[in-house]
């Protein structure tokens, strides 16, 4: 799942040109504040407006709840000194945590040359080892003194003790968070755009539109080769891979999304130490296991009537290998065919050939339901059917060759009309909207005469808006 949410005006008024938010319910409007151009002001639900029992195309407004399970209880997400966490970590444990967050904030570790070391500065020690340092690990496969700090720059800045505390004492007093949520940092937003049938609908109604207009897309093929003359693109080689059949593309800008491992590879001659950094860079690879279930196995609600509220559950217990779990009836009802049932979404953090990604499915959906049993989420005899799906290369990794990385940019950036875009593309770990945001610089420098790629480079980097892992 993806929630659509954003700080920019222009994503957010993007979106919502695509997808049409969902009408008000009852007899009047409903206003939701927004930020536009940098100016609070509402939009309008209307009462007429598209409704998900009657149209698909329509984008819904949904409730965001995620929450740690560690212990085999719940804590809230991001952690919050409640009464709730106090109980579940108990007095000692919190006495520990507080007083190691004041050492840290007396005498901060500087410079900061790792994520441990970032993580440690906002959180303390024993924060940090309680519920990011394992998390971190199990996502990564690598120790957290071994990955750079920009990865928490860029997803975590401005979070910390002091801002959850702020929030959770402000909260109870504020209004419901914004859709555009200027005010609040990203992993303590209440609320999210939503298209009826996930975010794969959204880039449908997008193909759509650019059919409609007289373009095409090729679905199901791989660019094997980048042409180029001097410092210009002159144009790619594809191939079906329904067919095998490949043929030259020749086009006067090209925008990249594909992993820059594999895009320094399709141009061919780049030079030796570009192609070795290229060739050595790391990523994360993900399987996602979908379980239909009758039923969860847990306190305060397990059926489809009466389901938990969570939309991300992050499993911080170390005796399983699963990093995070979905429920997707909470995501959009629309997702689920049978509303009797219980759709879910695990996740596993895994490298491209290892024991998980080389396990069968057959195998994989049994060791799965056996984790959730085994912490206590599920009942086996619950399970109904099952899928299981691989995605290689889902996250850049900030380690390793990465550390040399700007030797591939300086390279790629002497091509004046490629332009590399997005999390994979870049090497990034941007969010959709950061993405997003990538193409729309590109192509405002193309109008505008601008040569220069630094402004594309720039997004996600000095903005304040980031999200948490």
């Amino acid at each position: 799942g993806h929630r659509f949410f954003s700080k920019s005006d222009r994503v957010m008024a993007w979106w919502q040109d695509i997808m049409p938010l969902q009408g008000a319910e009852g007899d009047e409007a409903q206003t939701i504040d927004i930020t536009y151009q940098r100016q609070n002001r509402g939009i309008t639900l209307p009462i007429n407006g598209p409704h998900p029992d009657a149209t698909d195309e329509v984008m819904l407004v949904r409730h965001r709840l995620s929450r740690i399970y560690y212990l085999r209880k719940f804590f809230n997400y991001p952690i919050t000194l409640s009464p709730e966490t106090v109980k579940n970590l108990g007095p000692v444990r919190m006495a520990r945590i507080g007083a190691s967050y004041l050492a840290i904030r007396a005498h901060p570790i500087k410079p900061e040359k790792s994520l441990e070391d970032f993580y440690i500065n906002r959180f303390g020690r024993e924060l940090y080892r309680t519920f990011f340092k394992d998390y971190t690990e199990k996502v990564w496969g690598v120790p957290c003194n071994q990955i750079e700090p920009e990865w928490g720059a860029q997803r975590v800045k401005g979070l910390s003790i002091r801002k959850v505390l702020a929030h959770a004492i402000k909260q109870p007093f504020q209004k419901r968070a914004t859709l555009a949520q200027k005010e609040v940092e990203t992993s303590l937003i209440e609320q999210f755009m939503y298209p009826k049938f996930g975010p794969g609908q959204m880039w449908e109604q997008v193909t759509k539109r650019i059919e409609k207009e007289g373009a095409e897309v090729h679905m199901r093929h791989t660019v094997v080769g980048i042409a180029h003359a001097g410092d210009t693109v002159t144009g790619v080689t594809v191939r079906d891979e329904e067919t095998g059949e490949e043929r030259h593309v020749p086009g006067d800008y090209v925008f990249s999304t594909m992993p820059v491992k594999e895009l320094v590879a399709s141009l061919g001659d780049a030079p030796k130490e570009v192609q070795e950094i290229s060739d050595n860079l790391p990523y994360r690879d993900f399987i996602t296991v979908g379980l239909l279930l009758k039923r969860l196995d847990l306190p305060g609600g397990v059926g489809p009537t009466n389901l938990v509220p969570d939309n991300w559950i992050y499993i911080q217990e170390r005796d399983v290998k699963i990093g995070r779990l979905q429920i997707f009836n909470n995501w959009s009802p629309y997702l689920v065919a049978d509303p009797n049932t219980v759709w879910l979404g695990l996740e596993y953090f895994c490298n491209e050939g290892d024991d998980l990604w080389t396990k069968k499915d057959e195998d994989f959906l049994t060791f799965a339901t056996a984790e959730l049993a085994h912490i206590g989420i599920i009942d086996k005899d619950d399970v109904l059917d099952g899928t299981v799906v691989r995605v290689k290369k889902t996250y850049p990794s900030y380690f390793g060759a990465y550390l040399h990385f700007d030797k591939i940019r300086a390279y790629v950036d002497r091509f004046e009309n490629l332009f590399l875009l997005g999390r994979n593309g870049m090497h990034r770990y941007n969010n959709a909207d950061h993405s997003m945001l990538t193409a729309m610089t590109a192509v405002d420098n193309i109008v505008n005469g601008e040569l220069g790629k630094a402004n594309i480079w720039d997004v996600n980097t000095e903005s304040d808006y980031h999200e948490e892992k």
